[in-house]
């Protein structure tokens, strides 16, 4: 088989002293055993292991006052990466200064904002957040965790919303669209020009037959691999990835050149 170069799109990380425990409430939060312990150090034994040559590290803010610390922590990680990583910065609808947070992680060197909705506890469309959509609207990408049956924060018409407000907004989908809530994703975004999915916590639900039919309904060129480290095992889902018999293109799109357009590397 053809060596492909293989950028993960979706890897949180945290601080080694607060890792396990992060990594494991994150577990208890969605009913999953987790792969690994979120540390940066296990984040470089797995993709050397599961032949990743790139990561693009976030984290998210529960609060406003973790917001500059976890963007320094991410910050520094990219840097002594050395160009192994690629980094997302933190933003929370309720601090006092987005404005100033998005200039302290443009200044850092980050590359878009990582946002998640159902654990932050403020929903996508929420008018707190448009705050934040103002500010990186065409500037900046947006990752964003989408979907969840149990919950009414980040759901398929709630950020299509939040697409019609800001057409010029590039959001990277995450999830295929929506976990747990597939279908009605791709009801929602398919055709969108500025929307990306990655495919990351939804490899485990869903059919060979229903993957091949979501990439196809967003193109192969709108479609980013990642594994939502430490959540789950970064060689199996490569290896689910290989076997849905793709083209050499179609695989090259998925697994770097996309996100390399995207972000302009």
């Amino acid at each position: 088989m053809k060596k492909y170069k293989i950028i993960d799109a979706h890897c949180h990380i945290y601080p080694d002293k607060i890792a396990e425990k992060a990594s494991l409430g994150t577990g208890n939060f969605y009913g999953v055993k987790m792969a690994y312990d979120g540390k940066i150090s296990t984040l470089n034994e797995v993709a050397a292991r599961a032949g990743i040559d790139r990561c693009l590290i976030h984290s998210v803010a529960t609060t406003p006052k973790q917001v500059a610390s976890i963007n320094s922590f991410i910050a520094e990680e990219v840097r002594e990466g050395k160009g192994r990583f690629i980094g997302f910065g933190a933003l929370h609808p309720d601090s006092e200064d987005i404005k100033g947070d998005v200039e302290h992680l443009l200044e850092l060197g980050l590359r878009g904002v990582k946002l998640h909705p159902d654990i932050q506890g403020i929903a996508a469309d929420d008018p707190r957040c448009l705050k934040i959509y103002d500010e990186i609207a065409g500037k900046i990408p947006l990752l964003i965790h989408c979907g969840d049956s149990r919950y009414e924060m980040s759901n398929p018409e709630q950020i299509g919303r939040v697409m019609d407000m800001y057409p010029e907004m590039t959001v990277i989908a995450a999830h295929f669209g929506g976990y747990t809530v597939w279908d009605r994703a791709v009801e929602v975004y398919a055709g969108r020009k500025n929307v990306y999915v990655d495919t990351c916590s939804s490899f485990w639900k869903l059919t060979d037959d229903e993957i091949r039919s979501y990439i196809k309904a967003y193109g192969a060129d709108k479609v980013l691999f990642g594994t939502d480290y430490p959540m789950w095992d970064a060689s199996e889902e490569l290896d689910r990835l290989f076997s849905l018999g793709l083209s050499e293109q179609e695989y090259d799109m998925i697994l770097h050149e996309n996100l390399e357009r995207l972000l302009g590397i």
